[in-house]
């Protein structure tokens, strides 16, 4: 098995290298342990005019490879899938049947070089599934997502192949490899073991039956949450309603209903979280109260999109598969090449954190409490769908500073362009250029060509920002194309957020919280851009789960960084700085409401660990799916009822991916962050000196070294919890 194609996901998304058998992106083939694969029409392999008629059939001749968006229609992607499989197919039987002995060329380097094609198409569907999908494309996700899965299960259940490979391995110490091959050998060892090379026959039709119906269910789960996400816009029907909005606000909400064939009305899209940032705004109790009640019951309403019994169903056959493989449950299966190790070492974590959380959450609430008491004609208890509306109120009273007082200096092009983009020029002296004459998938869209410091090409960049009804929530990056020493190539990196998309001809004002969610998005985006390493196997986002988002976190420190906050933060209007009374507000204002934020998510972590820690027989069923999050929450002294978790389960989209027993890493990863930030400031801050440490010693690595490695020669010792803990207020 190989798993070279990476996943959109980090956000998002994260990308993971070596991980999941469940997503329909995950290489395979038709085959059966073995079995020869079916025989190709000569046809379909080398036709010109099939070329011509279907452009996902050869690799694009645009600039950098870039995917000819112009051109590739719908009914492109399932033959497209198709061929690519049996490409992949014919490559890997080339592998088997070669009467040489098995040696690291012509076993190990050979199966680095396979399977290009349907990774180069792969990448492409699941970048467009994910930004701009529609019923055919989801049609072609559920009709290849199993397909998908058994090619996999075929390369990597191959009892041939496999043998190959072993032989390579037992000779390892023998070889005279260098660090990076060795690695390599002994990664494709791992993966093929993890995925079942070593069980008995029936135990590999098992597990070809459970990873086929993961496979479909994941697809299911991720159409049903995005269906269900837009099934469950608040329809409002009077303006007076929605006070506290802006006017742009309002008018969009009125496009939106109207577009909806709701003429006169306004439509409140929902994000793919618990809590609803809209609710900050908006003065009326009720409709707050209703809109986070709808959100909380996405996934759990009894109609096409309920999503229980995937999620339980998912988690049953995942804890069967890990003791099909050997493991306890899937968290033992799922954390073991992570850098925390074991399940024991997250709950160590979490159970550490999770109680000064939501002391914190409590006291952030008694001062909520305290406003209202002295602020409302008639007194109330606060509730979750109060928390962000007062929250707001004693921010601004605590820092005296209105939310909207500050969007005006943070409009998105400029956030992108002079601070994002003007970062990376200071710190690695990259510079990007706007490419309006490449095709784009959606005229939302735009794409940058990035030059080095000497002014050679690196690749491309594609932004994405504006949420609509045919992309997923969320923010994430992910990868169209990963250049290697071995294949060669350059890279082509998307990112992807979910902001508002003001009316025609207005600004996109973004909060402080989007722009920094940008500058974390691009830190992904680096990571792809600079990556350097010889073998695909570990080009990019190509490391362990848990240690992914640790460049992406360190990257958003330059959002608050003094040279670049000068340089990007201008009033759209007037091009005036933001005032630096108002500018220290805002960064004094940074640990504000951490509680609440921490506590939202350790919750979600906990519940994920505990789901998946559970061995089959104990998983609950979808009836009681709601009744195990509770308890869980209570038992773990989190079932807060002012604070949700971030997610509930029925659209928890990062453990029904990629994060699963994983969603505990973006606070892991904070501990390298928080360290990695006091590392700039001691060796020179926004410096090329520093950031060429960085990039030479981490983004430039990918997943060719261990990650603990790679961070210590980055940081020249081992991280600190204390600055991730100060960060949040957590600790004096």
């Amino acid at each position: 098995m190989k798993y070279k194609i990476l996943i959109p996901a980090l956000g998002l998304s994260a990308v993971l290298g070596a991980c999941s058998q469940e997503s329909p992106n995950t290489a395979g083939t038709l085959d059966v342990d073995g079995q020869a694969a079916p025989a190709i029409p000569q046809e379909t392999l080398s036709a010109e005019q099939d070329t011509m008629m279907n452009p996902l059939f050869a690799p694009s001749t645009l600039p950098f490879g870039l995917p000819a968006f112009d051109l590739i229609r719908d009914e492109h992607f399932g033959p497209a899938l198709q061929r690519g499989m049996e490409l992949e197919m014919a490559e890997v039987n080339a592998i088997i049947s070669t009467t040489e002995t098995a040696n690291f060329e012509n076993t190990i380097i050979a199966l680095e070089r396979t399977g290009a094609d349907l990774q180069r198409v792969q990448r492409v569907f699941g970048n467009i599934t994910g930004t701009h999908t529609n019923p055919t494309l989801q049609a072609v996700q559920r009709e290849f997502s199993p397909l998908l899965s058994a090619h996999s299960d075929a390369i990597s259940l191959n009892a041939d192949l496999f043998a190959r490979i072993n032989h390579v391995y037992q000779q390892r110490t023998e070889l005279g490899l260098d660090p990076e091959s060795l690695r390599l050998l002994e990664r494709y060892h791992t993966n093929f073991v993890r995925a079942g090379a070593l069980l008995s026959a029936p135990e590999k039709d098992r597990l070809r039956e459970i990873n086929g119906e993961l496979a479909r269910m994941s697809t299911l789960f991720n159409q049903h949450v995005l269906a269900e996400v837009n099934d469950s816009a608040v329809l409002v029907d009077t303006a007076e309603e929605l006070a506290g909005l802006t006017p742009a606000q309002i008018e969009a909400a009125a496009n939106s209903a109207s577009a909806n064939g709701q003429e006169g009305k306004y439509l409140l899209a929902l994000l793919n979280t618990s809590g609803q940032p809209i609710l900050s705004a908006l003065e009326n109790r009720a409709l707050r109260e209703r809109i986070h009640n709808i959100s909380l019951a996405r996934g759990t309403r009894d109609n096409d999109y309920d999503t229980r019994a995937l999620v339980a169903d998912t988690a049953r056959l995942r804890a069967e598969r890990a003791q099909l493989l050997g493991y306890d449950t899937h968290a033992d299966f799922s954390l073991e090449l992570t850098t925390a190790g074991s399940k024991e070492a997250v709950n160590t974590m979490l159970a550490d954190i999770a109680p000064v959380a939501v002391a914190n959450a409590q006291r952030e609430a008694a001062d909520i409490q305290q406003l209202i008491n002295n602020t409302e004609a008639q007194p109330f208890e606060m509730a979750a769908w109060d928390w962000s509306f007062y929250a707001e109120k004693v921010r601004r009273e605590r820092y005296a500073f209105d939310e909207a007082e500050v969007r005006p200096y943070f409009e998105l092009n400029n956030v992108l362009t002079k601070g994002v983009f003007f970062a990376a020029n200071q710190i690695f002296g990259i510079n990007f250029t706007a490419r309006p004459d490449l095709p784009l998938y959606h005229p939302d869209v735009q794409i940058w060509e990035a030059t080095d410091a000497d002014g050679t090409a690196l690749g491309l960049v594609i932004t994405d920002f504006y949420a609509r009804p045919s992309k997923r929530g969320g923010a994430w990056a992910s990868n169209y194309a990963l250049p290697s020493g071995l294949l060669g190539g350059a890279p082509v990196i998307a990112m992807h957020q979910n902001v508002s998309k003001p009316s025609e001809g207005e600004p996109t004002l973004i909060s402080f919280t989007e722009a920094t969610t940008m500058f974390h998005e691009f830190g992904h985006v680096l990571h792809g851009l600079l990556t350097d390493v010889r073998y695909p196997l570990f080009a990019g986002t190509a490391v362990s789960r848990d240690f992914v988002e640790f460049p992406s976190q360190v990257y958003e420190m330059w959002t608050s960084w003094p040279e670049v906050l000068e340089n990007y933060a201008t009033h759209y209007e007037t091009g005036e700085r933001i005032p630096q009374q108002l500018l220290d507000k805002v960064l004094a204002a940074g640990q504000f409401n951490q509680g609440f934020g921490t506590t939202e998510y350790i919750a979600s972590s906990i519940v994920d660990q505990a789901l998946h820690q559970l061995p089959p027989d104990q998983v609950p069923s979808a009836e009681a799916l709601t009744d195990f999050e509770q308890q869980v929450l209570t038992e773990a002294g989190l079932n807060y009822g002012p604070v949700p978790p971030r997610y509930r389960l029925p659209y928890f989209s990062h453990i029904m991916g990629g994060y699963s027993a994983g969603y505990y890493s973006y606070i892991w990863s904070e501990v390298l962050d928080a360290d990695g930030v006091e590392w700039f400031k001691e060796n020179g801050g926004m410096s090329r000196a520093a950031g060429q440490h960085f990039r030479d010693t981490v983004l430039a690595r990918g997943g060719s070294v261990d990650a603990m490695q790679i961070y210590q020669e980055f940081a020249g010792r081992s991280p600190d919890m204390i600055h991730m803990l100060r960060r949040r207020g957590l600790a004096e």
